[in-house]
């Protein structure tokens, strides 16, 4: 019966109906197959592409790979032609800072800083004068006595209060009193503001005339400053020392006060000076780098020239710094002159390499993981995936501050790992590392390190038990890896572990990025609809609804499923299958039998409710717990992996007992009412599963199992399946059924332990009791000698 008859598109009537459908159907097979193929075309060709366009195509690298420390080891290299010597970060860094440290800073003159402290002179002058007057108005009311005194006071507080000089009490005691005493005694002599005024505006316009900065002295690293006039256009360069900054043009105006007018003037002086003083010179950032940027612009890059002929280094000589900025010198020198053609042909022999290393992990795929190959979203999952963290070394390379070791390529082949299979994961870590080797300058140190690591990271996820063997074992492994090979290079030098230093910081980090991988996997496993061991060991808790619901509701299949589990898990390990997988296929095999969960013998007590039914019925009730197995694994969301463990593990087998029964009831019933519906098992994992699943109720159901039994039980389940075809579409070999069926009998002779006498040990209780018998028929006879029983019944009769 074909597909299509199966789905129900076969035509009945027309006998040629059929080959109509058959042409249609290879014709749609063949346009889905081209389909696939360009598909993979334009997947493949965007990879290599993209890598094709991110190589670094800043340097020409004339010259064979070298290690800073370590000998040259190649022929003796001499300049081809006169090339400049390029200065090394260190020099130009140490020019920059000694421009900094040389370039005056600039400095805007304000012309009308004077005018406007004069203003504030003459303005504090003419607000203390209302303020004064009112006050010797109500001094003279009050020696005189007269009723308007309090309102003179009360004027004078509030005049003294609006002026909104911000003096202190003695300030202004000093002032009031002199300008009392000498009002009311018509004195002729100066007011003491009149002499403050005088002393602040003259010491103002001398700090003014040297300059005030706007800034402290000691921030001011230059010995000389530019001060622009942008009025009259003019610049002149003066000494820092001939300034005064902020405070010291008040100290400066503290001695001078002092030396001026009586102590408590010049504090009324010293207070009014702080009120009113302003810089005249005002910082210019915006001007002074502009100044610093020319500088630095015009820096050399280069000191010197290495002439054609000279020799740069020597086979077996140590690539000193001098000689590896020699060497670099000799690659920009070379990448400037370089000829288009020259160019084109080092970018033709870079991409060869790289288009080699990506046809390396694509016949692979193409050869051994037919699955992958034929699936066009895996194909393009396990490209997307390397092309991702390719692209990122691609980038970090041409970081000059960035250490390339901070991109976690590990991270890569460790997904695919835990997606696939770690060989996978070993073709992709190889590729990989062939083509960032190459990106990297053709790094051999970096090429073995990249190797090593992201082949030990696959070895320690390829069996994933727990979460904890991720987080913490796999980040440890390849930071491990790293050190181990990079300490080893750092060895072989001879300057030390200066660079060994620099690159475990960054080799820490990317073992930490590892921990990101996790995530990673979730969002591909939402994308691509996939299903990895990190869901699976979320499955296999039995702490989950589903499970919990089994067990309430059939505890007698829970337990089944889980001794079908330990089965199943145990012979997938022995013959390299997925044991995770067979184990959490088995916990959910049967979650069917919850809708009806009676009529299965695991959880009958005394009844059996297919009494009560036709063998074709019970038959029926049987078969359904497959289909509604598959109808709770839906709704609760199980992944498709899952599901088809649940419709393939019966298979198409027959139901024996019940087939048994109709024809002891001479029922005339086809064969097929009595089978399963299936599909047959199609992975070695279901494979395993069904036969599990028999083996495991079969010997339940055994009532003296003992060790030759159980082996014949197994032989005859197996054998009995294989010949029913069951095992038709399984990539089982006969070397695996044999393991499995080893395996089987290993873990059954473990559960029915106490019940079971081993071959070995009955034969060695026989000889034990053999022996031990011989021995108390020895003792017996050393006990009691023979006895003569004519005298012995002589005796008795009393002769």
């Amino acid at each position: 019966m074909s597909i299509l008859e199966k789905l129900g598109l076969g035509q009945k009537t027309r006998n040629s109906s059929p080959n109509i459908g058959k042409k249609k159907k290879q014709k749609l097979k063949e346009a889905e197959k081209k389909k696939i193929k360009y598909l993979r075309i334009l997947i493949f060709s965007v990879f290599v592409i993209s890598i094709l366009i991110t190589l670094p195509q800043t340097t020409f690298q004339p010259v064979a790979s070298y290690t800073i420390g370590e000998p040259w080891r190649s022929d003796d290299l001499t300049a081809p032609f006169t090339f400049s010597l390029k200065k090394s970060s260190s020099e130009i860094e140490e020019e920059r800072q000694e421009i900094r440290q040389n370039t005056p800073p600039v400095f805007h003159a304000d012309q009308n800083a004077i005018v406007s402290i004069d203003a504030r002179i003459d303005s504090v002058y003419r607000t203390l004068q209302p303020v004064l007057d009112n006050y010797l108005q109500w001094q003279r009311a009050k020696l005189n006595s007269e009723s308007t005194a309090d309102e003179d006071s009360t004027r004078f507080y509030q005049e003294r209060r609006l002026s909104g000089l911000d003096l202190s009490e003695e300030a202004w005691n000093t002032i009031l009193n002199d300008y009392e005493s000498k009002r009311l005694e018509s004195s002729n002599e100066t007011l003491l503001i009149e002499q403050v005024q005088s002393n602040v505006r003259n010491i103002a316009t001398e700090l003014l005339n040297r300059g005030i900065v706007d800034r402290t002295k000691s921030n001011i690293k230059q010995e000389e400053i530019i001060v622009r006039n942008l009025i009259d256009r003019t610049e002149r360069t003066i000494n820092v020392e001939r300034t005064f900054d902020p405070n010291e043009a008040l100290d400066y105006a503290e001695s001078q006060l002092q030396r001026s007018l009586t102590s408590s003037a010049a504090e009324v002086g010293f207070e009014v000076f702080s009120k009113i003083i302003e810089p005249n010179y005002i910082y210019s950032e915006e001007d002074t780098e502009t100044i610093l940027s020319e500088k630095m612009d015009n820096i050399a890059t280069t000191k010197g020239a290495v002439e054609q002929g000279e020799i740069i280094i020597r086979k077996g000589d140590i690539v000193t710094e001098e000689r590896a900025n020699m060497l670099e010198s000799l690659a920009e020198a070379r990448a400037i002159t370089a000829t288009d053609h020259e160019k084109l042909l080092r970018f033709i022999g870079e991409a060869l390499v790289i288009i080699a290393a990506a046809l390396v992990f694509l016949f692979y795929i193409y050869l051994y993981r037919l699955k992958i190959f034929n699936n066009p979203s895996m194909f393009l999952l396990v490209f997307i995936v390397m092309g991702l963290f390719i692209l990122g070394s691609a980038a970090i390379y041409q970081l000059e501050s960035v250490n390339s070791y901070i991109v976690p390529i590990a991270v890569a082949p460790i997904i695919l790992t835990i997606i696939f299979d770690s060989r996978v994961g070993l073709t992709a870590t190889i590729t990989m590392a062939m083509i960032t080797g190459i990106i990297h300058d053709n790094s051999f140190e970096y090429l073995i390190a990249t190797t090593v690591a992201c082949s030990l990271g696959v070895f320690s996820v390829r069996d994933i038990k727990n979460r904890s063997q991720f987080f913490f074992t796999t980040p440890g492994v390849v930071m491990g890896s790293y050190l181990f090979v990079l300490g080893g290079f750092a060895l072989t030098r001879y300057t030390g572990l200066d660079q060994f230093s620099t690159d475990v910081l960054f080799v820490v980090i990317n073992s930490i990025f590892i921990l990101f991988t996790y995530p990673l996997i979730l969002l591909i496993e939402k994308l691509f609809k996939i299903t990895t061991d990190f869901t699976l060991l979320e499955l296999g808790d039995t702490n989950l609804p589903l499970m919990k619901k089994l067990m309430n509701e059939a505890p007698g299949t829970f337990h089944h499923s889980l001794q079908v589990a330990n089965l199943a898990e145990s012979a997938a390990s022995e013959i390299g299958a997925n044991g995770l997988l067979c184990r959490v296929g088995a916990m959910y095999h049967d979650i069917g039998k919850m809708d009806k969960p009676a009529y299965f013998i695991e959880n009958q007590n005394k009844s059996n409710d297919h009494d009560k039914l036709k063998p074709k019925m019970s038959a029926l009730v049987i078969k359904n717990h497959v289909s509604e197995g598959v109808k709770i694994a839906k709704e609760h969301d199980l992944p498709n992996v899952i599901i088809e463990f649940i419709k393939t593990h019966h298979g198409t087998s027959l139901i024996k007992y019940f087939y048994g029964k109709a024809q002891n009831q001479k029922e005339t019933i086809p064969e097929e009412d009595f089978r399963y519906d299936g599909p047959i098992p199609y992975t070695k994992e279901q494979g395993i599963l069904l036969l599990a699943d028999g083996v495991e109720a079969a010997s339940r159901a055994m009532k003296d199992p003992n060790y030759s039994k159980l082996e014949n039980l197994i032989n005859r389940l197996i054998d009995d399946n294989i010949n029913d075809g069951q095992l038709s579409n399984c990539p089982l070999t006969f070397k695996h059924i044999q393991t499995i069926k080893n395996s089987f009998l290993n873990i059954l002779v473990g559960v029915y332990h106490s019940r079971i006498e081993y071959p070995e040990e009955k034969k060695k209780k026989k000889q034990n009791e053999e022996k031990s018998k011989q021995e108390d028929d020895k003792q017996t006879s050393a006990e009691n000698p023979p006895i003569d029983e004519e005298k012995d019944s002589n005796e008795k009769s009393g002769i």
